[in-house]
């Protein structure tokens, strides 16, 4: 899980632009014998005005344009379907190598719009909670899928940088874990947050991991972005059955690794994810032992987010009332405290049911298929 993806939508050998950062284009630029400003006047086609098609970008000199079309492209994934929820939410499944493909989701408010992004094709994890898990993992996603996920929701809203903002934050928390790809990842959201890309503030960028103890302190010395962790418990044990990766990197291993963020970065704050599930992790022993850990972090804030269902899942969600109480429990803690409402559940999008199409290259969505049929045979 650690090789390092390349664009694998290739056109006879041409460069995919959507795979440099600023610096990276600049050097290519450099290596067709251009000046690196015309890197930047072509970076501005593409992020601001979405532009993909060389003859279109008309302050570019004719000579540079051709050399441009010979030699490279700008490619994005295809979408391969799309769909809206009633709530506003749009889902895009976009297809990568050889029949994967990778989910998107937009997620409109009255204040913002959130850009949900994919980082690997599956996921190698296994969180037990999460549909993405049971489809076992194939490869990390190009620089290139990444921020071109971005550039086809950008497209289908009409976004215009510095203007009119449809996505105003990106939260690296679709399928994958974000810093087993963190090469990528990092390139894709300082895209992301440059003034010639899609000039996002920092605070509105935010990866999300299982808690991979040595990145995140790697990813606080290399990029300024937002960090959410996904505890969903507040004790190893619990936490362990859970997600799997906490028995390499245990709580307070984890914790530490937070506390060094916040010295590092002092005006930051951390989000604590925690998925609400009916009799494993809602009761109010579970809150308490989450007011302890939360005490260590005064400035961090927990977002509740109500466990949203999937096939053959064998969890399920708490109720209202019982995460009301667990909320409450939690505030009356001065421990800040967010309920994450449940959007676009009704086409498959809200967060943990995020699923592509993953060529595994594990035995996970086997074994889960096999369990799937055996729960079939039984209740028949």
């Amino acid at each position: 899980m650690t090789d390092q993806a390349v664009s694998t939508t290739t056109t006879n050998e041409k460069v995919n632009l959507l795979d440099f950062d600023r610096q990276g284009l600049r050097d290519f630029f450099a290596q067709l014998g251009e000046k690196p400003y015309r890197a930047e006047q072509v970076m501005k086609w593409i992020y601001h005005r979405l532009e993909d098609n060389f003859e279109n970008m008309t302050d570019v000199g004719k000579a540079l344009r051709a050399k441009l079309e010979a030699s490279c492209y700008v490619g994005p994934p295809k979408t391969m379907f799309e769909k809206g929820a009633a709530d506003g939410t749009h889902k895009w499944l976009l297809g990568m190598d050889g029949g994967n493909a990778v989910e998107a989701v937009y997620i409109p408010e009255p204040t913002r719009g959130t850009l949900c992004v994919s980082s690997q094709v599956g996921c190698g994890l296994n969180c037990q909670f999460c549909s993405t898990a049971t489809q076992g993992f194939n490869r990390n996603l190009a620089t290139s899928e990444i921020i071109g996920q971005m550039w086809v929701a950008a497209k289908y809203l009409g976004n215009v940088t510095h203007q009119n903002r449809r996505i105003t934050n990106v939260v690296m928390m679709g399928m994958g874990e974000p810093l087993l790809n963190f090469d990528n990842v990092t390139k894709a959201m300082s895209l992301m947050r440059d003034d010639l890309g899609f000039g996002l503030a920092s605070k509105r960028v935010t990866l999300s991991t299982a808690g991979l103890v040595p990145m995140i302190d790697k990813l606080s010395e290399t990029i300024d972005v937002s960090l959410a962790v996904s505890l969903h418990a507040a004790n190893d044990e619990l936490r362990t059955e859970l997600v799997p990766l906490n028995k390499r990197y245990p709580i307070a291993e984890l914790m530490a690794a937070c506390q060094r963020w916040l010295d590092r970065k002092p005006r930051t704050s951390i989000t604590f994810e925690y998925t609400l599930m009916k009799g494993v992790n809602d009761q109010p022993e579970h809150a308490r032992q989450l007011i302890k850990l939360m005490r260590r972090m005064p400035n961090c804030k927990v977002n509740l987010i109500p466990f949203n269902p999937f096939p053959g899942t064998r969890f399920e969600r708490s109720d209202a009332e019982t995460i009301r109480a667990f909320q409450t429990q939690l505030l009356n803690a001065n421990v800040l405290t967010m309920l994450r409402r449940t959007r676009g559940d009704d086409i498959d999008a809200a967060c943990g049911q995020l699923k592509g199409q993953v060529l595994d290259r594990t035995r996970r969505q086997a074994e889960f298929r096999k369990r799937l049929d055996e729960g079939a045979s039984h209740a028949a």
